[in-house]
């Protein structure tokens, strides 16, 4: 069973074929690491990866961090063994990519019980307009699904808009996307910032992605981490504020009164959820030894 808050700000990418990343990985603060066949690895070095990944997982710690295989996609050349490999590893959950509909996902899903992963969570790249399109039926479609992770490039493609800096193309698909994992209580988390050297670029993308509702986001190189977890962690007055919003909620409540006021502003009891939630993921943070980090 998955934590309901469990912290997904970072989710970075990790070629299965390298191993001195896989290596590497072990000791860099974040909160997923997606290893990865499909993408980063080329068509040359497919075996490799999976035996390179099967090696690397004899030993299978990785920190406190979320392990997750990403495989080629099912109807590929590569896909069917890739996810037989990832069955029999020791890992968290599988990511699809690819995905357009509850169909897929329920395919997938059949897939990998049938060779013996049964105990893995799932999730799913949403990288296509179609994919978007159906964004609330695959958010439906299995309670295995515990994460929708945007494939924000290769959907600018398909959509085709030019990648702007405060990617307006894109702004209505990925509402869409947040829209429909909220409805059906699912982990959301925003493709990667390919701009490896604008680190001022990158903290824009990481606070647009928090502001939309995202969760966290892809990263394609540990460079990224810092501050894209420093983006998505909530501060010592966030986790002040939510604990006065908890205890007013149940003054108010003692009191006969289904609303409170905290700081001059009228709270209503939705807003407990939200008060959990950060209080959960700044403690899971301070648990990590994670010190709050002040940008430039």
């Amino acid at each position: 069973m998955t934590e309901r808050y469990r912290p997904r700000r970072t989710m970075l990418y990790v070629p299965a074929h390298v191993e001195r990343h896989l290596q590497k990985a072990r000791s860099l603060q974040a909160d997923s690491i997606i290893f990865d066949l499909q993408e980063s690895v080329p068509a040359s070095q497919k075996l490799v990866a999976r035996e390179t990944l099967k090696k690397a997982l004899a030993d299978p710690h990785f920190g406190y961090s979320e392990k997750v295989v990403r495989i080629n996609p099912l109807a590929g050349p590569f896909g069917h063994d890739d996810l037989r490999l990832a069955a029999s590893l020791d890992v968290d959950a599988i990511l699809f990519p690819g995905i357009e509909s509850a169909a897929d996902v329920h395919e997938c899903i059949a897939a990998l019980d049938a060779v013996g992963g049964g105990d893995k969570l799932v999730m799913v790249n949403i990288e296509t307009p179609r994919g978007v399109l159906r964004a609330e039926e695959i958010a439906a479609s299995s309670d295995r699904l515990v994460a929708m992770i945007l494939g924000t490039t290769d959907l600018a493609n398909g959509l085709k808009v030019n990648m702007t800096k405060d990617r307006l193309g894109l702004l209505g698909s990925l509402s869409l996307v947040v829209l429909a994992a909220r409805a059906y209580g699912r982990c959301v988390v925003d493709g990667p910032h390919l701009d490896l050297k604008n680190v001022e670029a990158c903290e824009f993308a990481c606070r647009q992605s928090r502001d939309l509702g995202f969760d966290g986001k892809t990263v394609i190189h540990p460079v990224q981490l810092t501050y894209t977890n420093d983006a998505f962690t909530p501060r010592r007055e966030d986790m002040d504020r939510a604990q006065r919003i908890l205890d007013a909620l149940v003054e108010a409540e003692r009191q006969g009164r289904s609303m409170a006021v905290v700081d001059d502003r009228l709270i209503e009891p939705s807003l407990q959820d939200w008060a959990r939630r950060v209080i959960h993921i700044y403690e899971r943070v301070q648990q990590l030894g994670q010190e709050e980090w002040v940008g430039n």
